[in-house]
């Protein structure tokens, strides 16, 4: 292989999300901590111990802090008013604003407290002069703040619609409400992305380095499709718009932009104090057996390590923490996660971790407390050593386990203190600490043995168990038991003309269920995760094809040409590797590859593809409808066709004789867009899958034999969908 390409000269990774980015220079933009509003001024005491700071939050909001007052008037309220001193003429502003009563309730007393204030009747703050604590029954003036001249509150920001990219993204003109709040109208999104979010960080271009948002019911489920509604989401935590340079949503696994808008450096906004009111779906029914919505909860904490591949919950309950250990586990495989044995780093020794894994034997979850004296196996003595086995008591319980569409869940409690000083560590619930995991092969005696370099955690992370609404996980690709049939896989047999466009990928009966029962670096991945789209060929979702030695096909690639737009480049290649995505590996990735066809090379050593043409793609009429399509063929009445100008691009390729039994037809710049060709000797016969009594023989043939065969074979192909 040649030399890797410069980022220049590269393309760059797929980003699957809707991208909100706030390009804004952060040390131009950011806010003081905390932010409150525009001040107006401290309110003047003249009776009854008045005190606070005004703030103008909008032009109709005011934010009073740390308001005082002794609660003794028997008539006093906020007023407002516009002449030039507080007199009787001015207007009750209530507090607090959903007061039950027929009137509104006089003030109590207050020592320290945090007020907002909506003025009434539609009054701004242009309209008055003046903001007092005013004794109703003897028109008395206890304390008065006025409104500063030219005053120009904070106030939401109209942004342009989502710039449209991929899955049908586009919107109405988006606003930022507040510091917190986004206002998107008219959204379309076709739902079709497995692992897409709202999602937010910091960086000069959308990047997979950030947070998920809560969708506007306050779920992180991946989102569903969207037909013209109106939404507002808000930014979770202590995050605001100034803290974050965009707003996404994204498919995190596979880091794909559906489409942005750019947030101007100038952002004014309104703090977030509660006076901006989400207003609810009107679909939505949280008793409903039928919604799949999850709310955010404060147990809703979760982390991936180990390359996503362990995803670790918690929850604290008293004094002790549940934590729910998830991945794919080969039979007889654990998983292990705990503290590490050295702050800031990851250290195995000294280290107090669990090993959990599915004992065949009993077909139950088992967990079990290690101590780690000695990086070797237990000798019962020193190494990776169950407590118990050095007299010791084992501290975790299991709680529950299950084994679903090839993940391993297990979930245990443990004390927070360490119960035993010398063997194990204190989980603490103020800081973050460091921890370890790590995936390996059970012994004859079912204790951990000794595990490879990369299924071990090899940087420092951290976990604070004591924080609240931390959700950073995508999800493992799992398939659910319980959804829908997948579609039978299709085939194309004698066939020498292929066209290859992009479509969707078929959701749970797609994709990933086409591709189920592979074996990829010793797991059975359950299929291949897809982040959306995938090849269709003669229009035909994923089909395998047959091809034989010595023989030449032609294939017209309709993939895109917009090297500017990753969602819709898709250049198509040849390839041993069933995952793809050559032109995004390392170099010393891409050597491990072998491709026939669509790759060259320039003067320099740097790969590039060579089939880049127009794009077409299969797109939904209106959300994906895959749910719903009990077949393939009725799927295909929801899509129609959509492409851009130009022409098609054409691959010839004549199959070498020297050409492995099985390759893959994939997309340069992506991973798992296509699936198998398969190589065959001339004169083969072949069963077509589904119909054992098909038998199909390659023997060459007088050309118009030939033709004749092949027409049968469409039609035989067609019968089996």
């Amino acid at each position: 292989m040649g030399r890797r390409a410069p980022p220049s000269r590269g393309f760059l990774p797929h980003f699957c999300a809707v991208l909100l980015v706030l390009n804004a220079d952060l040390t131009a933009s950011r806010r003081p901590e905390p932010y409150f509003g525009r001040i107006i001024g401290r309110l003047t005491q003249y009776a009854h111990g008045i005190r606070g700071t005004v703030y103008a939050v909008d032009e109709s909001t005011v934010f009073v802090r740390g308001f005082a007052y002794d609660g003794t008037a028997p008539d006093a309220f906020f007023w407002v008013g516009d002449t030039s001193q507080p007199s009787p003429e001015g207007t009750l502003v209530p507090y607090p604003e959903d007061y039950t009563s027929r009137d509104p309730p006089v003030l109590t007393a207050h020592s320290n407290s945090d007020i907002l204030l909506r003025l009434p009747g539609g009054k701004r703050l242009r309209d008055i002069r003046w903001i007092s604590v005013w004794c109703r029954r003897f028109t008395v003036n206890f304390g008065d703040v006025f409104i500063p001249p030219g005053l120009d509150p904070p106030r939401p920001r109209v942004l342009p619609e989502f710039k449209r990219l991929a899955h049908g993204l586009r919107s109405g003109n988006i606003s930022v409400l507040d510091a917190k709040t986004f206002y998107i109208p008219n959204l379309h999104y076709d739902g079709a992305g497995p692992d897409a979010y709202f999602w937010v960080g910091n960086g000069s271009e959308p990047n997979p380095f950030g947070t998920k948002v809560p969708n506007e019911m306050n779920s992180l489920n991946p989102l569903r499709g969207y037909q013209g509604e109106d939404i507002e989401i808000v930014l979770p935590g202590k995050l605001t718009a100034y803290d974050v340079d965009w707003l996404a949503v994204w498919c995190v696994e596979y880091r794909h932009n559906f489409g942005h808008v750019y947030i101007p450096k100038d952002l004014d906004v309104p703090p977030a104090l509660g006076q901006t009111k989400i207003t609810p779906a009107w679909w939505y029914n949280p008793t409903s057996s039928t919604t799949s919505q999850t709310p955010f909860s404060a147990t809703n904490n979760c982390k991936e390590i180990l390359d996503k591949r362990l995803q670790v919950r918690w929850e604290i309950q008293g004094d002790h923490v549940q934590i729910t250990l998830s991945a794919r586990l080969r039979k007889e495989q654990y998983m292990a996660f705990g503290l590490s044995g050295a702050e800031g780093r990851p250290a195995m020794l000294g280290a107090d971790v669990v090993v959990a894994y599915w004992d065949s034997r009993t077909n139950q979850p088992r967990v079990s407390d290690y101590t780690i004296t000695h990086l070797a196996q237990c000798d019962g003595e020193l190494g990776v050593c169950p407590d118990s086995r050095l007299g010791g008591s084992n501290d975790a319980v299991v709680v529950s386990g299950s084994q679903k569409g090839g993940i391993t869940s297990i979930t245990y409690r443990r004390p927070l203190a360490a119960s035993e000083p010398v063997k194990d560590k204190e989980i603490l619930t103020t800081r973050p600490q460091s921890v370890i995991a790590a995936f390996g092969p059970l012994n004859s005696r079912y204790e951990a043995n000794a595990h490879s370099f990369m299924d071990t955690t090899r940087t420092d992370v951290q976990i604070d168990f004591g924080v609240q609404n931390e959700h950073n996980c995508i999800g493992l690709a799992e398939l659910d038991a319980g959804g829908p049939e997948p579609w039978p896989a299709r085939v194309l047999v004698g066939v020498s003309n292929f066209t290859a466009r992009i479509g969707p990928a078929g959701g749970k009966r797609g994709y990933t269920p086409i591709t189920d029962n592979e074996i990829s670096s010793g797991f059975l991945t359950y299929g291949h995760p897809s982040w959306g789209i995938a090849w269709y060929i003669n229009d035909l979702l994923i089909p395998e094809i047959y091809v034989e030695r010595g023989k030449s096909y032609i294939f017209q690639v309709e993939g895109g040409d917009d090297r500017t737009n990753p969602a819709k480049f898709h250049p198509f290649y040849i390839s041993d590797s069933s995952e793809g995505g050559f032109g995004q590996k390392k170099e010393e990735d891409q050597r491990k590859q072998r491709v026939f066809a669509g790759v060259a090379y320039d003067n320099e050593g740097y790969p590039y593809p060579t089939t880049v043409g127009r794009y077409c793609e299969w797109v939904h009429k209106t959300v994906d409808q895959s749910a719903t399509s009990k077949t393939f063929e009725d799927y295909m009445k929801t899509l129609k066709l959509e492409c851009s100008e130009g022409e098609p691009a054409v691959l010839n390729w004549t199959v070498a004789h020297e050409t492995p039994d099985l390759v893959y037809y994939q997309c340069y710049t992506h991973n798992n867009l296509g699936w198998k060709i398969h190589v065959v000797d001339p004169g083969t016969q072949i069963h077509i899958p589904g119909d054992k009594s098909a038998i199909i023989n390659l023997a060459p043939l007088p050309p118009p034999s030939y033709f004749l065969v092949s027409a049968i074979l469409v039609i035989l192909t067609a019968l089996t969908r």
